[in-house]
């Protein structure tokens, strides 16, 4: 049996993106932003949680501030990319849920009174939510350069709040020349999924 959806969206979701470590000086607008968070948003999370925060990193002055946190070797890419988001799990999401899940407002108490869970359900949803806004940033046509390579202590306290996580910081645009490196092995079905 084929996958559903059409081979063209396939390749551009997945088998021919690539993670961009350069990229062309062409903007990224708040529109595109927009319209990729209207469609990510709609990925499913443990009680419709919504714990991802996304900072764009924008302005000349704190593009200066983030970089400085950076990896040596993810220095340049962030200096240069068109846009830069800052990904974090608020760890204090619980207090949407009533809202966001009504046909059980009583999760906020029932399931995340105590802080340590809340950071553990935080970190869960909102790398799922991370992983959505990566292929969301892919459909809108653009590229991603998520790293992990930043001092995460630093990020929180120059962008963010003691109730915050970074989780990645994202690259986006279009990509420059040479922008990925050649496309490494994947393990195979076979490897990876047991029928038991």
């Amino acid at each position: 049996m084929s996958l559903v959806l059409d081979p063209a969206a396939q390749d551009l979701l997945f088998r021919e993106a690539r993670t961009a470590n350069a990229f062309t000086d062409e903007p990224v607008t708040d529109e595109q932003m927009q319209a990729i968070y209207d469609l990510v948003k709609y990925g499913p999370t443990a009680f419709n949680q919504t714990p991802l925060r996304i900072t764009l990193v924008r302005s000349p002055e704190a593009r200066e501030r983030l970089v400085q946190h950076m990896a040596e070797g993810n220095q340049p890419k962030t200096a240069s990319a068109p846009l830069v988001a800052i990904l974090a799990a608020d760890n204090e999401f619980h207090e949407e849920l009533p809202a966001l899940f009504p046909a059980f407002p009583q999760a906020k108490d029932v399931f995340f009174a105590e802080r340590p869970v809340r950071e553990n359900s935080a970190l869960l949803n909102a790398a799922l939510q991370a992983a959505y806004f990566i292929v969301g940033v892919r459909a809108a046509g653009l590229a991603a350069g998520p790293m992990t390579g930043f001092d995460a202590e630093g990020v929180r306290k120059e962008f963010l709040d003691d109730d915050h996580t970074p989780l990645m910081i994202v690259n986006i645009g279009n990509p420059g020349e040479n922008a990925s490196y050649p496309r490494a092995p994947r393990l195979a079905y076979d490897e990876v999924v047991t029928t038991v």
